[in-house]
């Protein structure tokens, strides 16, 4: 009998290992973000292989502007360069980008960018992409608390009408469904302000691969170890 693999809707990916791929290699820390290209590419590629309908990247997070100048130029350039070369070829495989984050401290050649790569992709249907980019999970929770709060004080709401439903509709993640399945790349254990809220049930998976490493077979690797996992949301089954 054949059994139907359960696919996850929504998997969502740190990048992590870049620099250590680098440094292992005698290399900047610079040409590690440069051989994380490709696997971008390749985790696109498995996920719409793979029926995933979401695939959400942690690109840059707010804590990222705190590192070495030359760095961050350098990731905002790759950035840059890489919206630029990929528009279409996404358009064509029919995967819609959505950038999550706040747009703020973007140069106007980076908002620029942002705004031509989420109008060309805008008509995919096969999978949305989305680059989480100056995000950063407890400034995420808190916008959405300082929203709610305006709500209340200006009488749109009373306080007993706050849901978790109110509370996910303010998040960045607006219409979006809460991550299946996050992984990890390079070994390490943490979520490091990645989707407090959303990640509540999400299976975690934290491959030793770093990421410029990490490639189609290790992206249905871990298809394969979330068809595995038993999902009761708090409940129990009859096999548990």
């Amino acid at each position: 009998m054949n059994v139907k693999r359960v696919t996850p809707q929504h998997v969502a990916i740190i990048m992590d290992g870049n620099g250590r791929w680098a440094k292992q290699r005698g290399k900047e820390r610079y040409e590690g973000h440069l051989a994380g290209v490709e696997p971008v590419r390749a985790a696109v590629r498995a996920a719409v292989r793979n029926n995933v309908k979401w695939l959400t990247l942690y690109a840059f997070s707010t804590e990222n502007w705190g590192r070495p100048i030359a760095e961050v130029e350098a990731i905002m350039e790759l950035f840059c360069r890489t919206v630029v070369g990929e528009g279409d070829d996404l358009a064509r495989q029919g995967v819609r980008v959505k950038i999550m984050g706040e747009r703020t401290n973007f140069s106007p050649a980076v908002l620029e960018m942002i705004e031509q790569i989420e109008s060309v992709t805008r008509k995919g249907e096969r999978l949305t992409l989305v680059l989480a980019f100056n995000y950063s999970a407890r400034r995420e929770i808190l916008l959405a608390t300082q929203h709610i709060a305006q709500r209340v004080a200006e009488g749109k709401i009373a306080i007993d009408e706050i849901t978790e439903q109110l509370m996910a509709e303010a998040l960045m993640t607006a219409g979006m469904p809460d991550p299946d399945m996050i992984i990890r790349t390079s070994g390490e254990y943490r979520l490091s302000n990645f989707m407090l809220w959303q990640a509540s049930y999400a299976e975690f998976y934290f491959p030793e691969v770093l990421w410029p490493d990490f490639n189609e077979e290790e992206f249905d690797k871990a298809i394969e170890v979330f068809a595995q996992r038993d999902r009761r949301y708090g409940l129990v089954t009859d096999e548990s």
